[in-house]
C-alpha cells in the first residue's frame, strides 16, 4: 500500500504541487461508504504506481480544505494534475469501476 495521508501542513507539496497526478479521497472515520472504499483505494494504489499519486485526507480535521474543494458528499475522489481538479468521483464504487473511471480521467 503506497496512500500518503494528508492534511493542512503537506497538502499543498503532496497534492496540489505534485510531479504527477494525485488521486485525493476525501473522507471521515464515521462514514461507512468511505470505509468500504478504502480497501479499494489502497488495493488500486499498487497499480498505478509512477504514475498515480493516491492520498487521503480526512474532512472532519481538515475543514477549511474541504471546504476549497467544495466536498459536500463523501467519499469524495478528486483526480488532479499540476494543482488542477481533472476529474471528481463520488460515492462509494466498486474496484472494476473506480479503476476504469479512473483511467477514463488520466488518458
Amino acid at each position: 500500500m503506497s496512500v500518503i495521508i494528508l492534511n493542512s501542513q503537506n497538502f499543498s507539496k503532496e497534492a496540489e504541487k505534485s510531479g504527477i497526478p494525485v488521486i485525493v479521497d476525501f473522507y471521515a472515520d464515521w462514514c461507512g461508504p468511505c470505509q468500504m472504499m478504502k480497501p479499494i483505494f489502497e488495493e488500486l494504489s499498487d497499480s498505478y504506481k509512477g504514475k498515480l499519486k493516491f492520498a487521503k485526507i480526512n474532512t472532519d480535521e481538515n475543514d477549511e480544505i474541504a471546504g476549497r474543494y467544495s466536498i459536500e458528499g463523501i467519499p469524495c475522489l478528486i483526480l488532479m494534475k499540476k494543482g488542477k481538479e481533472i476529474g471528481r468521483i463520488i460515492g462509494f464504487v466498486g474496484k472494476d469501476q473506480l479503476k476504469q473511471k479512473i483511467d477514463k480521467i488520466i488518458r
